[in-house]
């Protein structure tokens, strides 16, 4: 009998069929003996349509009264799991977030686990019952919900194995495994049977849509290994673990694409020591996320700072810094959401020089220019047009051989 986490998405749940069908499985697993803990996510549609009509009665909802909305949609998917078990005779109760002892810090809409009290969990796990607790969602210390952020679902799971000790942790999306490419634009990418916790860090950071990056950075901290399968089959999925040595032999695993990136320029801003830092530190107290950063060479005694931040952080980029830009004597900001990122990723680059050159030409030849370069150890970012993204995709995909084999 091992002890099992589970977590559906909201592709997964989308509709009643669908849960039953998720029921269906999960009856199995508990028949076969084990222990269930199943994390389930908003039915797919939902989260967007509680945001639309928050937006709808305010352009700029308050953090804390989006995390109250938002929290609903998980618990109705909740309680509908439990019910279709309970309909084929499988014992099961249902968890909000708080009530399954998920502590989180003050931080509304990208709240991040501080702790997890499971007693109530194993509780029920012990009396025989499947478990299924609300994803995305917990308590702070002042006894306010809370939510983890877009693909916070994962992290729930990914968290509750390592504070329950799990035997496995299975991730169900509607995808079945980790593929070299998003195989809805690359029609020849492949599915990998193994990939390292840095390599499907880097993957989920710069756009693939498979895994919240949050979560594989838990999953590397605390050792939980996690597989990453669909939940319309039966097929093996994407075994996701510590590196081993052979994967240092493949230069480059997978491509990623993220549109959802906005552009922020900084100009005229004072070139003197602490410029940067000030503009820098503003933006993390504002739980504005960074990437790709460049600074331009002062000239005349002022500088120009360009970096990427999620499009959804961009009007608030722009609307935190001129309070610094005071402070600093100059400075001017405006924001361009016409890009998107397009990363390679693979821990054999570390001893492999040219990805980049390979990269640049790929795009050359399709006459794609790139605005942005970024690099680390075993990734490659470069900032492309938007509306060429998925050409660059493709490109880079050929130029390195990742497409599936005659």
């Amino acid at each position: 009998m091992a002890l099992i986490v589970q977590k559906y998405g909201g592709t997964s749940v989308g509709d009643t069929d669908r849960i039953k069908n998720v029921a269906a499985r999960i009856k199995a697993s508990h028949d076969a003996g084990h222990q269930l803990v199943v994390v389930v996510s908003a039915r797919a549609g939902v989260t967007n349509e509680l945001t639309a009509r928050a937006k709808a009665v305010n352009p700029r909802p308050d953090n804390r009264e989006m995390d109250m909305l938002l929290a609903v949609g998980e618990q109705e998917t909740i309680a509908l799991t439990a019910m279709a078990l309970h309909a084929i005779d499988v014992p099961a109760v249902s968890y909000t977030g708080p009530q399954a002892g998920i502590f989180t810090d003050l931080v509304h809409t990208k709240a991040k686990i501080k702790n997890i009290v499971p007693t109530a969990l194993r509780h029920d796990l012990k009396a025989g019952k499947v478990v299924i607790v609300a994803g995305f969602q917990g308590v702070n210390e002042h006894g306010q919900i809370t939510t983890l952020g877009r693909g916070g679902s994962d992290l729930t799971a990914i968290a509750l194995a390592a504070a329950l000790k799990a035997d496995k942790c299975e991730i169900y999306t509607d995808v079945d495994g980790v593929y070299t490419a998003d195989p809805r634009a690359v029609k020849d990418a492949r599915k990998l049977a193994e990939i390292s916790y840095d390599e499907m860090l880097e993957l989920a950071s710069q756009g693939s849509k498979v895994m919240q990056s949050r979560s594989v950075e838990f999953a590397k901290k605390y050792g939980v290994v996690f597989e990453v399968r669909s939940s319309f089959n039966h097929n093996p999925g994407t075994i996701v673990k510590e590196e081993v040595a052979y994967m240092e032999k493949v230069v480059v695993r997978g491509v990623a694409v993220d549109k959802d990136q906005a552009k922020v320029v900084i100009s005229n801003l004072p070139d003197k020591p602490g410029s940067a830092a000030a503009v820098l530190r503003a933006l993390a107290e504002a739980s504005i996320n960074v990437d790709m950063i460049v600074q331009n060479v002062g000239h005349n005694g002022v500088a120009s700072v360009t970096f990427t931040v999620p499009k959804d952080d961009a009007h608030a980029a722009v609307k935190v810094l001129p309070s610094v830009f005071k402070k600093l004597g100059g400075g001017e900001v405006a924001a361009y959401d016409n890009i998107a990122k397009l990363s390679v990723v693979g821990v054999g680059m570390r001893t492999h020089a040219g990805v980049a050159a390979q990269m640049l030409e790929a795009l050359a030849e399709q006459k794609i220019n790139v605005e942005l370069i970024a690099t680390s150890e075993i990734k490659v970012t470069l900032a492309v047009p938007r509306d060429r993204a998925d050409d660059a995709q493709r490109a880079v995909h050929t130029a390195f051989g990742l497409g599936k084999k005659d």
